[in-house]
């Protein structure tokens, strides 16, 4: 379990890089610090702890520290530069990862791509691997459809919840 202040350390963390999120897992106690949305998330073991106490104690101190996290600073309206134009949303069903890790379009360097722009794949058909902890876990399709686009580079870091394939659904 995490103490206090490391919580504390983490929402700070997460405010000042302004990452997108954080989620940490030990013991059975879960966090889930998400950076755009502002909230953290806790689950604790359900099972009573020694002496018969449970966790919930930790819930209100973890968002008192999220509460207390300092703010990124804003800049005064008038000296705001122009906003930078988003690049559009990739078109279809976006198949986002559902892990941290490294992406990889095939099982080996001498094999083809699992699917390229153009294949046509089925809802549980293999599309990539990320490679997470010495781990290869295979991305499933959740759709059926061709791929319109396969966004992360071959062997390039992904984050959770970042897009991997376009898919135009059937």
């Amino acid at each position: 379990m995490l103490t206090f202040e490391q919580i504390k350390e983490l929402v700070e963390l997460v405010a000042q890089r302004q990452l997108q999120g954080l989620e940490i897992e030990r013991s059975g106690f879960r966090i889930k610090i998400d950076g755009q949305q502002r909230q953290t998330v806790f689950a604790a073991p359900a099972a009573p702890m020694q002496g018969g106490q449970g966790m919930a104690p930790a819930q209100p101190m973890a968002q008192q520290a999220y509460q207390q996290a300092p703010q990124p600073m804003q800049a005064p309206a008038a000296e705001a530069p122009a906003a930078p134009v988003a690049p559009a949303a990739p078109a279809g069903h976006i198949l986002n990862s559902p892990i941290v890790g490294t992406f990889y379009r095939s099982p080996s360097p001498d094999n083809p791509p699992f699917a390229d722009v153009g294949a046509r794949v089925k809802k549980g058909q293999v599309l990539c691997i990320i490679e997470a902890m010495k781990l290869m876990n295979e991305i499933e399709s959740d759709v059926d459809g061709v791929v319109l686009k396969v966004i992360p580079q071959d062997a390039q870091a992904v984050e959770y919840g970042e897009p991997l394939f376009s898919i135009q659904v059937d």
